[in-house]
């Protein structure tokens, strides 16, 4: 493994500085919650080795979420970027191939790299609505080809694909003999239909979620990988054993609790995210230089500065966070052109998004 740090994390806020950012738009869940505000008072927990596959309880609360699907097919992990992790590196070595659509989070590359396996790359197109092109896909696909890789809804531009393109994917993953894995972080914070877990479609579909983006939670690493092909859970679970064995008990029981009010939970969130997405769409709407695809779900969108080729971006974003302290994700973080960059609408306050959005038209005519 050829490992090297991800642009993303190299410049995370934690990293820079929280003190450092007056309006903090490249955030890419909701505002962190506190165990206060999920009513949690942890329980006299016995610190012992838990289920190497995660809590049963916890295991049926995600499965409950989806039909035909069974508490043996989840193996909760430390957050997705766990669950994505043990996948690469359980079905990748550098003699296969991958399919990335991209954009896309940084560990669906950055592991893959330091794998050194081929990577063939379908880049989205903000001009066709950042859809995902699943004729290119299929051009792509060669006979080591282990597994297609996609996020829906997409980080980082909030836009989603419809059913029939899932089940066009799924079909082309089940004729080629290769696996279609989804990242469906943002999947509980879907503004129309929610799509079902992929991996409740076919044994050739791997779902992974976690609770840190649509929940607000991510200090309790708490993620999970969906899969029905038992065989092929048993590989992930052996590979979660000789990283850490079982994830925290205490981590676990955060989440029961979480999930067990998950309904609720999404009641009152969904309609204030969709109002901050209305922000957004209202200052792009006054904004000629800035425009954006609407998101679907999720917090985050991904917009576009619409400038002169000779603009001076790097001194925008410069000018962006030392004089107006605001920090945005730019498009680098997702090897997009600088003239992107990522919004997240759903960590910062109503009035801190708005000050950060006037920010940034300011900083574009500094």
């Amino acid at each position: 493994m050829n490992y090297a740090r991800m642009v993303i994390e190299k410049e995370a806020p934690e990293e820079y500085g929280y003190d450092r950012i007056r309006y903090n738009l490249s955030e890419s869940s909701i505002a962190d919650q506190k165990l206060s505000d999920i009513g949690l008072k942890l329980p006299d927990l016995t610190l012992f080795y838990g289920e190497h596959r995660g809590d049963r309880s916890l295991r049926e609360l995600i499965a409950a979420q989806d039909k035909d699907l069974s508490s043996d097919d989840v193996l909760v992990t430390a957050g997705a970027a766990g669950a994505l992790f043990i996948i690469a590196t359980s079905l990748l070595s550098e003699r296969d191939h991958l399919v990335v659509v991209r954009p896309n989070y940084a560990t669906n590359i950055e592991t893959p790299k330091a794998i050194g396996c081929t990577i063939s790359y379908i880049d989205l197109a903000f001009e066709s609505g950042f859809a995902v092109d699943v004729e290119r896909i299929a051009a792509a696909l060669r006979p080591e080809t282990r597994y297609i890789s996609v996020t829906c809804p997409h980080n980082p531009t909030g836009t989603m694909m419809s059913r029939a393109d899932l089940d066009r994917l799924i079909a082309l993953a089940e004729r080629h003999g290769c696996y279609l894995l989804v990242d469906e972080t943002y999947r509980d914070l879907s503004y129309g239909t929610r799509l079902p877990a992929a991996a409740s479609l076919s044994k050739r579909a791997i779902s992974v979620s976690s609770l840190s983006k649509a929940f607000g939670i991510p200090g309790i690493r708490i993620g999970w990988l969906i899969t029905r092909d038992a065989e092929l859970q048993e590989r992930f679970l052996a590979a979660k054993e000789q990283i850490g064995i079982c994830g925290s008990v205490i981590d676990e029981a955060i989440a029961r609790t979480m999930l067990e009010q998950r309904d609720a939970f999404l009641g009152r969130l969904l309609p204030e995210m969709a109002a901050r997405r209305t922000i957004v769409q209202d200052w792009i709407d006054g904004e000629p230089l800035v425009d954006w695809v609407k998101p679907s779900g999720g917090v985050v969108g991904f917009p576009r500065i619409d400038v002169v080729p000779d603009f001076d971006l790097d001194g925008f974003y410069v000018r962006l966070l030392e004089k107006h302290g605001t920090y945005v994700g730019p498009g680098h973080w997702f090897e997009m052109p600088k003239n992107f960059f990522r919004v997240g609408f759903g960590w910062p306050t109503a009035d801190e998004l708005r000050g950060g959005l006037a920010a940034i038209s300011t900083a574009l005519r500094d």
